[in-house]
């Protein structure tokens, strides 16, 4: 095993995280600023009226996304398993 073989798998495995988690954070970040953005707007000082839009938002990105982001990993994993014997020799 080379240093190429182990920079490409670290690249990949950075990409995939990138790909299944950017969804769920770039929508809790959109949802944590609107809701600052009201609460500033209202003068609402309440710490708690952020957690239950984000949770919410959460779990319909998971709704929708979820089969595409279980696909990305389950590829992912199933190339490093077949590529694993190839590292061994």
């Amino acid at each position: 095993m080379n240093d190429q073989i182990v920079m490409e798998i670290g690249r990949n495995a950075l990409m995939v995280t990138l790909l299944v988690a950017g969804p769920i954070l770039g929508l809790s970040l959109a949802v944590g600023l609107g809701i600052s953005i009201f609460q500033a707007v209202t003068q609402i000082n309440e710490a708690t009226l952020t957690f239950v839009p984000k949770i919410l938002a959460i779990i319909a990105v998971l709704a929708v996304l979820g089969s595409w982001m279980i696909n990305i990993m389950v590829s992912y994993t199933s190339n490093i398993f077949s590529f694993l014997p190839a590292l061994v020799r």
